[in-house]
């Protein structure tokens, strides 16, 4: 069960280097135990309904919006070249930077959907950093994860994807995420608009199958944001070695982690995670059945584990 809204009782933009001001904020109890959101895209920004997954009588609940989007500075519809100091290692160390600034020596991490990529990345980066570690429809945005989102899955929606493989006009052979790329450095806006649209229209396509969650609303600037991240890092494989967060897991050993899936998530396949938590002693592996991308039950069962986690029930 959800927690009722609540509003951060502390919020700033934090200096990280490059000319970039992170956005964060702290909720919920400030003797509590420290929890970080991370949230997807790459570029979605926080939503206020992150707060709702934790007790805020118990937890010190913390949140920011990563490089480029959000409330953060510079946005990269603004100035689309700060992208070439936006990557994984800058995200970490921006997270780094944060828990400094706060002052915390560890924390619980959390992360969905892109989110689950940054936090086992940051997690392997610095293990003695995390406690515990959330997850929710995990994806690993190695190439092999980006050609099944962007190419494969495309036989399940054959009328979407066609759609999105004609806007991107690629040369045969061609990744589809290289050509939207090229196509986002247009000179001619309708050109850059027409793939931004193409783009959203696919993401809804597959990311929408199970959820049980209405689309969530962008102006044209946001989605602009989010094509711009997600294209960005997919094209570089999150700036991460393929079998790298797959070989990393050694590193997290012995910390307390839940995995929540969805058996429909065509976006996130379940046999990522699952493969994950039989690497991973500690792990557990919460499959719903008819779920997909998210929805009320996955919700419910992250809630409970998080809550487990604050009384210290591993």
């Amino acid at each position: 069960m959800r927690f009722p809204p609540i509003e951060p009782h502390a919020h700033g933009l934090l200096p990280v280097g490059e000319g970039n001001e992170i956005y964060w904020e702290t909720s919920g109890n400030p003797a509590g135990k420290p929890a970080l959101h991370l949230h997807g895209g790459p570029g979605g920004g926080m939503s206020s309904g992150y707060r709702r997954d934790f007790d805020p009588e118990k937890y010190l609940i913390i949140g920011l919006d990563q490089r480029g989007c959000g409330r953060s500075r510079p946005l990269v519809s603004a100035d689309p070249i700060t992208l070439a100091n936006n990557t994984t290692q800058h995200l970490i160390a921006d997270i780094e930077a944060l828990r400094t600034h706060l002052g915390l020596d560890r924390w619980l991490v959390f992360g969905a959907s892109w989110g689950t990529t940054l936090a086992l990345a940051y997690a392997q980066a610095h293990p003695g950093r995390v406690t515990e570690i959330a997850l929710m429809a995990t994806t690993l945005t190695n190439p092999e994860a980006v050609e099944w989102i962007t190419e494969t899955v495309g036989r399940l929606f054959p009328v979407e994807w066609d759609a999105f493989r004609s806007a991107a006009a690629a040369a045969p052979g061609r990744r589809l995420v290289d050509a939207y790329h090229d196509l986002l450095g247009d000179p001619d806006e309708q050109v850059r608009t027409h793939a931004i649209e193409s783009w959203m229209a696919w993401e809804r396509a597959h990311i929408t199958m199970g959820t049980k969650y209405p689309p969530r609303q962008r102006d044209s600037r946001e989605c602009e944001i989010f094509v711009r991240l997600v294209v960005h890092y997919w094209r570089h494989g999150a700036f991460l070695p393929p079998t790298a967060l797959r070989e990393g897991i050694s590193t997290l050993h012995g910390i307390p982690a839940v995995l929540v899936q969805g058996k429909l998530d065509v976006s996130g396949p379940a046999a990522v995670a699952w493969e994950l938590h039989k690497a991973w002693p500690g792990s557990r592996f919460i499959l719903i059945e008819d779920e997909g991308h998210g929805g009320p039950r996955m919700t419910e069962a992250l809630c409970a584990a998080i809550d487990e986690f604050a009384d210290g029930r591993h």
